[in-house]
């Protein structure tokens, strides 16, 4: 049942994006006329799957310095390893920037979210969703994995990307011994014997996170990373430096000369000593603003053609997993592969796959004792999973039309099969990409929860209204600066735009490239 006198938020999911969301709901001034109820099967809110690895080779990817619950105040973690009873020097660069270990920022937002749960501002549901459906009265049912119901007023998804499908070529391979579906199962590497012979199928931050592991754990054995192209993850510039380059200012409208200009910003910061990092720091700053610009057509293109160069520049691996990349490739023991994967079936002597090397007609085959399957999200298969199946099923949530997750409006709602946003249904996090664009690193995820937890709580003084109802309100409204009804679409990327462009805490510039603006 739900609270009479104030009113109910249930956020599904307890990883970042949803403690985020929570904290903002729970401290927020009037915060007493909301219950906040987050369904989190894990013990703590805040780890969630990308925090709560036990794994002492994966560590964060960014300086601590970048890494906040708190999009307002960037140095929290900071503040909080300074003072935490934990062992640090591994985590030390040669800069002297710290890249602890992924667990160290779990135990971090866990202790953040611990005090607002004990003071019951949060109520922790130790359980997983099984449905979400609509009430009569505009309200939400969600089910749990015991029976039991929590009514609500208001839910926001904030789960986690499904996990990775199994390419079809390695589908003989399925339930087989040394086969590893999706490397964040709990132990899914111990049976890794240190002298097998590993293939790792993707090249992004999974498969340097596998190699690190499988390194630290006295792996000694061969191990080979394939994908289509053959990149993998770049590592950090040696220096800090602010971003360079505008590309809000008359954004492109097309893929191809969103391309071009990055390139040419990156060979004027070449010229003059710059490297490509800031440039692209720039762009992921500037990443609404960019994504809004580009019609449906060219986003499906940028993430059709371009996301896999844009993975491996924009997601950088932390020093340490570099450091061993560098060192197993020197040794011999690990090499990058651009290839397509062929077939692959059960031998007697292990596993053989199939391969056709990049620009070759030949196809090739290898004998490996491990493959290790790291191609990323699935992201079309989130709607196959519980809880949005159900959602899915009653129209009220669909998947994006780039694919890369959900449907939603600007203001965080979500689409329902007519396309129109869903009173009281919202999306916060990574499953909002497709519509908001850049929105993986922790500082968009946090800046894009923030603005989602503010429209929930705008929402959340207001009478449920269903869809039907909104459409009518929204046609009725005054067009505002952008052509749209006041209050409408525009609402989250005005929220979020300030907040991507902030500048982060950094050194000095002492680059600024001729023609171009660093950011602010």
């Amino acid at each position: 049942m739900r609270d009479a006198a104030r009113r109910t938020v249930v956020i599904v999911g307890g990883g970042c994006s949803g403690a985020v969301v929570a904290h903002r709901l729970a401290s927020a001034p009037g915060a007493d006329d909301v219950v906040v109820v987050v369904v989190e099967p894990r013990p703590e809110i805040g780890p969630g799957l990308a925090y709560s690895t036990q794994e002492a080779a994966h560590r964060i990817n960014v300086p601590a310095s970048k890494m906040s619950l708190f999009s307002d105040d960037l140095e929290d973690f900071t503040r909080w390893l300074a003072t935490a009873d934990l062992p640090g020097a591994d985590a030390l660069d040669a800069n002297g920037d710290a890249y602890p270990r992924r667990a160290v920022f779990g135990r971090y937002l866990a202790e953040r979210m611990a005090p607002l749960v004990r003071s019951g501002a949060i109520r922790h549901e130790r359980q997983r969703a099984e449905t979400i459906s609509r009430q009569r009265d505009g309200g939400f049912d969600v089910r749990l994995e015991d029976g039991g119901t929590l009514g609500a007023d208001i839910v926001v998804i904030a789960t986690t990307h499904p996990p990775p499908a199994v390419p079809q070529a390695l589908a003989p391979l399925v339930g087989q011994p040394g086969f590893i579906p999706d490397v964040y199962v709990a132990g899914a590497l111990d049976a890794v014997r240190p002298t097998d012979r590993v293939l790792i199928v993707g090249n992004g931050l999974t498969a340097a996170d596998v190699v690190a592991a499988l390194d630290g754990r006295g792996h000694v054995g061969g191990i080979t990373s394939l994908s289509r192209q053959g990149l993998r993850s770049r590592g950090h510039a040696g220096m800090a430096q602010e971003p360079i380059g505008d590309f809000t200012t008359a954004p492109e409208t097309s893929a191809l000369a969103l391309l071009r200009r990055i390139r040419r910003t990156v060979r004027a910061a070449e010229a003059v000593g710059a490297s490509w990092h800031f440039v692209l720091d720039a762009v992921r700053n500037q990443g609404p603003e960019i994504w809004q610009a580009l019609p449906v057509s060219q986003r499906r293109k940028v993430v059709r053609r371009l996301r896999s160069v844009w993975d491996v520049h924009r997601f950088r691996i932390a020093p340490q997993v570099e450091a061993v990349l560098e060192r197993r490739s020197r040794e011999g023991r690990y090499r990058s592969l651009a290839a397509s994967l062929e077939g692959a079936r059960p031998t007697s002597d292990g596993l053989e796959v199939a391969m056709r090397p990049r620009g070759s007609g030949a196809i090739h085959t290898a004998l490996f004792d491990v493959v290790v399957n790291t191609t990323g999200p699935a992201h079309r298969s989130v709607v196959e999973r519980a809880p949005l199946r159900s959602l899915f099923e009653a129209g009220l949530v669909g998947l994006d039309e780039v694919g890369l997750g959900l449907a939603v409006a600007l203001d965080g709602r979500t689409l329902d099969k007519a396309g129109d946003p869903v009173a009281g249904l919202y999306v916060a996090g990574p499953l909002a990409r497709g519509t908001v664009g850049e929105l993986m690193g922790l500082y968009e995820v946090a800046n894009h929860a923030v603005a989602v937890a503010d429209a929930v709580r705008e929402a959340a003084g207001e009478v449920s209204v269903s869809p039907a109802e909104v459409r009518t309100k929204v046609a009725a409204a005054p067009p505002d600066a952008h052509g749209e009804p006041e209050g409408g679409s525009r609402r989250l990327i005005d929220l979020v735009t300030p907040l991507a462009n902030a500048k982060p805490r950094r050194l000095p510039a002492s680059v600024v490239v001729p023609g171009t603006a660093p950011d602010a």
